[in-house]
């Protein structure tokens, strides 16, 4: 194993220069040379500069150039977020679906590709030894889409905090509500709503809205947090930006729903790095009094 680990960082310091080279000639768009393997980088899709592959997971999936933060998995979240021994819960969560074409197979196809049963994944651990309940969206599974377990399990734990005066973090991600489930999944935004609102007479709900949160997601518990943080450049909105533009017959600024004009506009709280994230969120839970 350590032989491995060392080879593997030895791999890494050989093709650094070559990779660097690269990028000062600004050869954005052609092929990476050969001496250059292509399990050892990653192209940014922000500035569309190279980056060793296992630099940029250690950073967070951040690029040192221009501060794009990539998507995580809902364990890449939970293992940056958490302290080590935190509990998983309700994964014996199945429903009933409806006849929808094909939909059981892009299902199979979702837990297959991602190793997960479902968009959401939800435990109960510590931030920086804070106890709380977590809930983080996977935009790898369906795009983050919430259907009836997605749903459901947001509810659970949202009762599962109250009942036991925890604080509650939800991640979202998400290209909305799951067609395939039609009106069932548009439940979901009224049944996490008024979960909500129960569990917030008494106890502090933080959401981190990341790239994209969308549709009926940010429609419903993506936006009733007592505290709302976002990442940066994250996508943020109801409808996209050109079906708004078609609607209202006007062209939209640059800038529309990215994390930086809302919080310009006073719709989220603030902005966290993604390497700051954990502090930050250990220190609002501390600041509300919660151990």
């Amino acid at each position: 194993m350590e032989n491995s680990f060392l080879k593997r960082k030895q791999e890494i310091l050989k093709f650094n220069s070559a990779m660097e080279e690269l990028n000062l000639r600004k050869r954005y768009e052609t092929t990476v040379p050969k001496e250059i393997p292509d399990d050892l980088i990653v192209k940014c899709p922000g500035c569309q500069k190279f980056i060793i592959k296992d630099n940029f997971i250690l950073d967070h999936k951040v690029c040192p150039y221009c501060n794009y933060h990539g998507r995580l998995t809902a364990k890449e979240r939970l293992i940056d977020v958490m302290d080590m021994g935190y509990t998983e819960l309700f994964t014996k969560i199945h429903e009933r679906y409806l006849d929808f074409p094909d939909y059981e197979n892009k299902l199979d196809k979702a837990k297959h590709d991602t190793k997960e049963d479902e968009s959401v994944t939800c435990v109960v651990g510590k931030i920086d030894g804070v106890s709380c309940c977590v809930g983080v969206m996977d935009s790898f599974f369906m795009m983050g889409s919430m259907g009836s377990v997605t749903g459901e399990r947001i509810t659970r734990l949202i009762e599962y905090a109250g009942e036991r005066n925890l604080p509650l973090i939800l991640f979202t991600t998400s290209g909305g509500a799951r067609m395939q489930e039609g009106i069932i999944s548009l439940f979901q935004m009224a049944k996490t709503s008024e979960a909500l609102a129960r569990y917030r007479e008494k106890n502090l709900y933080i959401a981190v809205l990341t790239d994209p949160t969308t549709g009926g997601v940010s429609a419903s518990f993506a936006s009733l947090a007592d505290i709302t943080i976002a990442e940066p450049n994250a996508l943020i909105g109801f409808a996209g930006k050109r079906v708004i533009e078609k609607t209202i017959k006007e062209t939209l600024p640059k800038e529309f729903q990215t994390a930086e004009f809302l919080l310009d506009k006073g719709y989220i709280d603030m902005i966290s790095d993604r390497k700051d994230l954990k502090k930050t969120l250990a220190h609002l839970l501390r600041l509300h009094n919660y151990r």
